[in-house]
């Protein structure tokens, strides 16, 4: 698995930036975790304690406390700002418990979890130890449901701007199978994971560019480059990422990957990942952004 390395003090300070404005364009990530809460009518479970690993706003808490009325939700996320925001969430009389922590070192006991629902984070973590930690904290028995991003992602803006220099501007994401290899690695049972492709649509590059600001989705490799983009390489841009114009827009893609796995003693480990056939190709959709 080789990846450039997350520069995650930029990440923290660029989220907690967004928390204000974040909902308003997160249009893409409300949709999927939508999606992601939808595949727990499938699964038997009866939880006790559930943790929205990377909470952000909270979207995904209301979600969860209509599902599992009698468990406590916790939302956890390492920007505190996403976390006065999550704490509106649900009724006055049930509002989620909030804690400020690292998904690479969650700040709760070994076996206390029975659900780990995580939507939209992993990708801003080192994979393999946010994983072990949630395989820490889960009890037997218990699973772990995320949605991340596939190497995919954004590739549109990635293309363009390697016609434009030879530096990284776009995050980097883990290939498909880096991550069922993770899955593994975490000794999580069972695991199984798919993908959808998402497209959402612009006018200009300057308008996507500004969501994933506004997001806080910033390029947050330690290989950054460190200088302000000019207007001469914003031109350049620009005219590089017009060969994906189709019916009058620009496409922004993304390679959604949706996994569970669950918590078990070791002998009824899988050593293998389930990838459905139809995640090869993956599904094809287009959401509308939020203008």
């Amino acid at each position: 698995m080789t990846t450039l390395p997350i520069d995650k003090a930029r990440v923290r300070r660029s989220f907690e930036r967004a928390a204000g404005g974040y909902d308003a364009v997160a249009v893409l990530q409300r949709e999927i975790a939508d999606r992601l809460l939808e595949r727990l009518d499938y699964v038997r479970l009866e939880p006790q304690r559930v943790l929205d690993l990377g909470a952000g706003t909270g979207h995904a808490i209301g979600g969860l406390q209509r599902r599992y009325r009698k468990a406590q939700v916790i939302a956890v996320d390492f920007a505190h700002k996403m976390l006065l925001q999550a704490r509106r969430r649900g009724g006055w009389w049930r509002r989620p418990q909030c804690v400020c922590g690292d998904a690479e070192l969650l700040p709760l006991a070994d076996d206390s979890v029975d659900l780990i629902v995580s939507n939209a984070t992993l990708q801003w973590c080192d994979l393999p130890l946010a994983l072990a930690e949630c395989r820490r904290v889960l009890r037997p028995g218990g699973l772990l449901m995320f949605t991340t991003f596939g190497r995919d992602t954004l590739i549109e803006l990635r293309q363009a701007w390697s016609a434009v220099d030879e530096d990284a501007h776009v995050s980097p994401f883990l290939d498909l199978h880096d991550i069922g290899d993770a899955l593994v690695q975490a000794r999580l049972a069972d695991p199984v994971i798919d993908v959808e492709r998402l497209t959402l649509t612009y006018a200009t590059v300057r308008e996507l560019m500004l969501d994933l600001k506004t997001l806080g989705a910033h390029n947050a490799t330690l290989a950054r480059p460190r200088g302000l983009t000019g207007r001469a390489r914003l031109l350049a841009l620009e005219q590089a990422y017009e060969i994906h114009r189709c019916d009058g827009h620009l496409p922004a893609s993304y390679e959604v990957v949706y996994g569970h796995a669950w918590a078990s003693e070791m002998s009824a480990l899988s050593r293998s990942v389930a990838i459905p056939i139809s995640a090869i190709g993956g599904r094809e959709h287009s959401v509308k952004p939020a203008r």
